[in-house]
This record gives structure tokens, C-alpha cells and sequence, in this order.
């Protein structure tokens, strides 16, 4: 969205044909309405910019739920946006550590900023693009004077307020309450440094280098403030600070992202931590380090996948130890056992039969075991699951799991259920 659309829009007659638009979700629909706007004689940044936010709320509506209906968005922001439950639950970290006061650092469109402020907290957002603050502020007006928006990028913005990150020096005399307090540990920061080109719609990702603000004055800022800061679930682990505690969270099966928490936010004796989110529960796991892994055993009578933030966190021993289970092979996270035991940190599989990878072999079983649905799942093969259905007899009216996978050189189907 361009200065000249959002100006458009954030008028009496901008946002009451953007109400009465409703929801757009195709791209025919999107051609439709820009026809039928046009042709009722308005503008074409106003048409632009309506037509656009229909469709982005739309989209938006797997993060942000009903909200999304009152919100305005940039396409960027959407994708980059933290969805509100994931945030919610970083507000209540904040809330329980005894922060009063949040700086949004790189707020985007003010999808945390909304939780922060929802959950009592005075929140200042910042963010470096003119449109994109413009955007907040609209999203954030309801909560008054608990949510400030500025325009400016986090180093200038802490700068302005405190001096140099690498340089402490004492607060000024003058500085007003809703600012970053350092030092204070009634105060946090946010940082969610970009991590994509900068843009409204389409943009690349950029290597850890050229993230902004920079991931070392990120990490200088972190060692004298509380701290957060939103790094993607895949971020080089050599990379952390030693003395951060890294949680990675995943939504509904995804792993969304990494968050290093610093100072009061950080839970004593934790530096590894997996939070699962499934629908409105949430199951977390911790850890002081990186967990042992477990021994190898044979195929048993069960296979579990762990959840892709105990991956990442590297916590599959202290899992596979829960459930009394092993690794299936010493690189590939599957986990096996013969107790029926299960965890929210994997998803259990009762074992049906072991076959060879090759589509005439699996075709033979699933049409002895009447089976016309099958999920296939695989870790360690190079293959493509949608590919590889169509090599398959499905013809039966039962369901079932294929799992492919390989243990040393031997690769290895099995036909399961879901416990």
C-alpha cells in the first residue's frame, strides 16, 4: 500500500465502503469488486486500497480471528505478523515477570503490540516504515493513550531516548513514563528485527547479516534489558547468546518461531524451551541445556514424531525418556517403543506393517488391509508425497498412515494408525 492509498482510505467514506465490501478471497473476487467500484466512480487509489485491505483481511483471519474485521494490514505484514494466541501468551510471560511497560521495536502492522496492550500493558510501538506505523497507530486506537505509535527505526528511537546500546549512560531527567526504561525491570522490549527486504507486498528473506536492526546490537540491548526478540524457528543455534533462554513455539502442528527472552524474562535454569500450541492449549517443555539423546532401538510396537519445536529445541531425549521410547535411527526424529504411551510433545502411531519404500510393495498391503485413504508422512527420503500417492492402488474404504522413512541405509515403509 502506497501513502496515497492509505490516505485515501482512513476517511469516513474509505472505511465505510471497506465495511461495506466485506470479504474478498479470490482473485476473481478481487476483480469483480475493483470493476464494480470503478464503475460507481471512485477513485483508483481508494479502490486500490479498499479492494486490497477486503482481501488482506481475509487472509488475516487465521492470525488474527475476528480481529481481523476491524484491523488494516500491508500484505508484508500479514505474512510477518505473530498470530494473536502466540502473542497473547508472550504477554502473559510479561505480565508474570512483572512488566508494566512494553517498547515494540520493528512493531509491524501491531500484531504483539495488540496483545501487549490488550493484556494491560502501556506499550510504545515503533516501527521503521511511514506507512506501516501509519497502520498501527489505526489498529492500536482503541486503547488511547495505553498505545503509542512512532515513526523511526528501534537504534534511533533507542538513541534518542538513552545513548548509544554499547555506551550505558544514565537516563535522562526529562524522559517521559511511557519510554524504554533501561535498566528498569518494570520495562521490556520487543524486537522483531526485519528479516525480509524492506516493502509492503512482495519481499525476499535476507541472511542474518543484514537483519535490522543488527542481531549484535539486538543481543547488547537483550544484556541490559529485559528482553524479547522474534527470531525465525530455523535461526543458526551457534549463533544464541549463552546466557538467553531460546524458546521455540509452534501453532497447530507449525513451527512458527524463536524467541530469546532476556534479564526478568528469562526463567531461572531454562535455556531451552519448547512451547506447543494446539487450539486454545498450549504444553511446554524446558530444559537447562540441549537434552541427551536417547538410545537406538528396533521398530516397536508404536513411532512418534515429535512436534517441530522439541526439534528444533533439540528436547526429542527428554520426550523419547517420558514415553519410554528410542530413536529410531540416530539422525532421522522418529522415536519408538512398545508402551502405549503418549505426550502432547509428539504425534503417537499404533504400528499396522513394515514394508520396503517401493510403490508395488505398499500397494499389495493397503489393498489387503482394504485401506482408499492414506496420510503419508516421511522423514530422511527424498521424495514427494504428493508424487508418490499417485503411484499408489487406493481403492478401499478404510484409512490409514504411511510413514517413509529409512533407518541407516534400509529405507523402510510403515503402515500405522493415529493413537
Amino acid at each position: 500500500m502506497e501513502m496515497s492509498e492509505l490516505t485515501a482510505l482512513l476517511t469516513p467514506e474509505g472505511l465505510r465502503l471497506l465495511d461495506e465490501v466485506g470479504t474478498i478471497a479470490s482473485a476473481a473476487e478481487v476483480a469483480a469488486a475493483v470493476s464494480k467500484l470503478r464503475a460507481a466512480g471512485h477513485s483508483p487509489d481508494l479502490v486500490s486500497a479498499v479492494v486490497g485491505q477486503a482481501h488482506l483481511r481475509t487472509k488475516a483471519v487465521p492470525k488474527f480471528g475476528g480481529f481481523a474485521e476491524r484491523m488494516l494490514f500491508t500484505r508484508a505484514g500479514v505474512e510477518q505478523a505473530t498470530r494473536l494466541g502466540v502473542a497473547a501468551r508472550h504477554a502473559g510471560r510479561m505480565r508474570r515477570a512483572g512488566i508494566e511497560r512494553v517498547a515494540d521495536l520493528g512493531c509491524g502492522i501491531g500484531g504483539d503490540s495488540l496483545a501487549f496492550a490488550g493484556a494491560g500493558l502501556s506499550v510504545t510501538a515503533v516501527d521503521a516504515d511511514e506507512v506501516t506505523a501509519a497502520i498501527a497507530a489505526y489498529n492500536l486506537a482503541p486503547f488511547g493513550e495505553d498505545a503509542t505509535v512512532q515513526h523511526g527505526t528501534a537504534e534511533d528511537f533507542v538513541s534518542a531516548n538513552f545513548g548509544d546500546v554499547q555506551q550505558p549512560r544514565s537516563l535522562p531527567a526529562d524522559s517521559s513514563e511511557v519510554a524504554v526504561h533501561l535498566r528498569d525491570t518494570r520495562t521490556a522490549i520487543w524486537l522483531d528485527p526485519a528479516r525480509r527486504t524492506s516493502g509492503h507486498s512482495e519481499t525476499r528473506r535476507v541472511t542474518a547479516s543484514d537483519y535490522s536492526p543488527s542481531l549484535d546490537w539486538a543481543f547488547a540491548l537483550a544484556a541490559r534489558q529485559p528482553t524479547g526478540i522474534k527470531l525465525g524457528p530455523g535461526h543458526d543455534r551457534d549463533s544464541l547468546p549463552a546466557d538467553a533462554e531460546a524458546q521455540w513455539v509452534s501453532a497447530d502442528g507449525s513451527v512458527v518461531e524463536l524467541v530469546l527472552w532476556s534479564g526478568a524474562l528469562a526463567r531461572e535454569g531454562v535455556r531451552r524451551a519448547a512451547l506447543v500450541i494446539r487450539g486454545e492449549e498450549s504444553h511446554e517443555l524446558t530444559a537447562g541445556a540441549d537434552a541427551e539423546d536417547a538410545e537406538v532401538r528396533e521398530l516397536g510396537a508404536f513411532l512418534h514424531e515429535p512436534d517441530g519445536a522439541v526439534i528444533r529445541a533439540r528436547l526429542i531425549g527428554d520426550v523419547a525418556r517420558s514415553i519410554d521410547a528410542g530413536m529410531l535411527d540416530e539422525k532421522i526424529a522418529y522415536l519408538t517403543g512398545d508402551a502405549a504411551l503418549t505426550t502432547p510433545f509428539v504425534q503417537s502411531f499404533r504400528v499396522r506393517e513394515v514394508m520396503a519404500a517401493n510403490p508395488k510393495a505398499i500397494s499389495q498391503v493397503l489393498r489387503a488391509n482394504d485401506i482408499g485413504t492414506i496420510e503419508i508422512k516421511k522423514r530422511g527420503m527424498d521424495i514427494d508425497p504428493a508424487a508418490f500417492r499417485k503411484k499408489l492402488s487406493l481403492k478401499g474404504s478404510q484409512t490409514a498412515t504411511l510413514i517413509l522413512t529409512r533407518v541407516g541405509d534400509r529405507r523402510m515403509a510403515i503402515l500405522a494408525d493415529r493413537v
